[in-house]
């Protein structure tokens, strides 16, 4: 049973959510939570993921299996104790309530699974057509990447329209990432709150990764090679 600070965290956390910002811990034991908005905005438009061709290889070779909410609870522990950060903004305190927001149906894992073992994942908050993206890791190379393709190629086929990536990385502009003011992360995201989507309508491994990361590289492509208005 979550406590009820958990459950009143959570609800806070989807509060600030719909009105643009997300939460941060400064270490994983800390006890408090602050609240942030990116003056800039990195948000991976669903048609612009940028795909490498070696990664479908990979994914042809090793066929790895894709799993939806099967093992959020370990996604996000991975997440929060990843070897390379030296301390975790997922505290705690945010991992109880995001075990809530799981429970109500509000936050999902994508997971990457080779030979039986966790590879890789994903996990986020869902609210209306946006999806927060909180944070990932991999066991093996490209584990992340992969989940990433299949977020988004499940966002697709289900209803959503944004998915919102906080700040912009170095490696976030590598998959397609891009930012937008706060003007317009504000007015994309009144927009996707307003539709219904549900991440879990349809099942996540009805096509083969190898085969949603072509379609989306196709898709990117000829995003990128569209003639521009003007």
């Amino acid at each position: 049973m979550a406590r009820w600070q958990d459950i009143h965290l959570a609800q806070s956390m989807l509060a600030a959510y719909a009105e643009g910002a997300f939460p941060m811990a400064r270490s994983r034991t800390d006890p408090e939570i602050g609240w942030f908005g990116a003056r800039r905005r990195a948000v991976i438009p669903l048609d612009g993921l940028h795909v490498a061709r070696s990664l479908i290889r990979r994914l042809r070779r090793e066929r790895p299996r894709v799993t939806l909410d099967v093992a959020f609870g370990e996604v996000v522990r991975r997440c929060a104790e990843r070897p390379e950060a030296d301390d975790s903004w997922i505290s705690h305190r945010l991992e109880a309530a995001y075990r809530v927001l799981h429970e109500t149906g509000r936050a999902h894992s994508v997971e990457i699974w080779h030979e039986g073992r966790l590879a890789g994942g994903l996990f986020g908050v869902a609210l209306g057509g946006a999806f927060f993206a909180e944070s990932m890791f991999s066991n093996r190379p490209d584990g992340s990447k992969t989940a990433l393709v299949m977020l988004v190629h499940q966002m697709r086929r289900t209803g959503f329209v944004l998915l919102d990536a906080q700040f912009m990385t170095p490696h976030l502009a590598r998959m397609g990432a891009v930012e937008l003011s706060a003007e317009a992360y504000r007015a994309r995201l009144e927009a996707a709150l307003a539709r219904r989507a549900d991440l879990t309508a349809r099942a996540i491994d009805e096509i083969a990764p190898a085969e949603a990361a072509l379609a989306l590289r196709h898709l990117a492509l000829s995003r990128r090679q569209a003639p521009r208005p003007g």
